[in-house]
């Protein structure tokens, strides 16, 4: 059974970092498992931590079912979006990946999402490992076009403000009624003393602090250098943090 991972939080606080380290972790840790990741952030950049080049969104292809003459002479609206899902996902030896993209254009897309949504419960099948980066809003899960999640990590870093966004995430997971698992927090970046700091906050936003990933020049550097994440050597502190994070959580 496919195991539904979802991460979240607002921009800036390395809910992408989370999801690269996740990655890092479960194709050392399982080399034999299938890992689909889903980049449903409106603002993508899970590939460039990975080292990936992508070429064709999600969000291309449902627009293109839009535009006249984007579906090709005799080719059914169907078979067209399924064709061009396959296409955009990026293969690699220990995990594949997808990116949703952002929808350009004014419009409905009901019934091409209704399609995508049907496509991912089919590929999603495939995978021992299913992770998903969305953005803070939820869109992509509010609107039912992944799975449901049995883990949600939602990433703050430590600062009051951003715990209390962390805090804003839970109550719209609440709010759209979304099917999850176990939900928790994950503080980024932090220095030593400043989780501590934080215990009231993090009590009043109702979330389970998981653990915390301190910062990590070494993950500055590979940024700066355009260097995949998954290269980071196994002794840096961030690489360390989220093992014993994922290890804790049995992943």
């Amino acid at each position: 059974m496919t195991k539904r991972i979802a991460v979240a939080g607002k921009g800036g606080t390395g809910k992408t970092t989370l999801a690269a380290l996740m990655i890092r972790y479960l194709q050392e840790k399982h080399p034999e498992r299938a890992i689909l990741a889903v980049d449903a952030d409106a603002n993508a950049n899970l590939n460039e931590t990975l080292g990936l080049k992508v070429e064709e969104t999600i969000a291309m292809i449902l627009e293109a079912t839009k535009q006249p003459g984007g579906v090709p002479t005799g080719m059914t609206k169907d078979v067209f979006v399924e064709y061009g899902l396959n296409r955009a996902l990026v293969e690699t030896k220990h995990f594949d990946l997808l990116v949703m993209g952002n929808p350009q254009g004014p419009g409905c897309y009901c019934y091409p999402n209704d399609l995508l949504r049907h496509f991912m419960e089919r590929l999603s099948a495939n995978y021992d490992y299913l992770l998903m980066d969305n953005e803070a809003g939820l869109e992509h899960l509010s609107r039912r076009v992944l799975p449901q999640a049995d883990l949600m990590l939602i990433t703050s870093d430590a600062t009051a403000r951003g715990v209390r966004s962390a805090g804003r995430i839970r109550e719209i997971a609440a709010n759209v009624r979304l099917e999850l698992g176990r939900m928790g927090l994950i503080i980024s970046r932090s220095r030593p003393g400043e989780v501590e700091q934080l215990s009231g906050e993090i009590a009043r936003a109702g979330l389970e602090l998981l653990g915390e990933i301190p910062f990590d020049p070494a993950i500055v550097d590979y940024d700066l250098a355009g260097r995949a994440l998954l290269e980071l050597p196994p002794d840096t502190a961030s690489v360390k943090a989220a093992e014993k994070i994922f290890e804790a959580l049995a992943l």
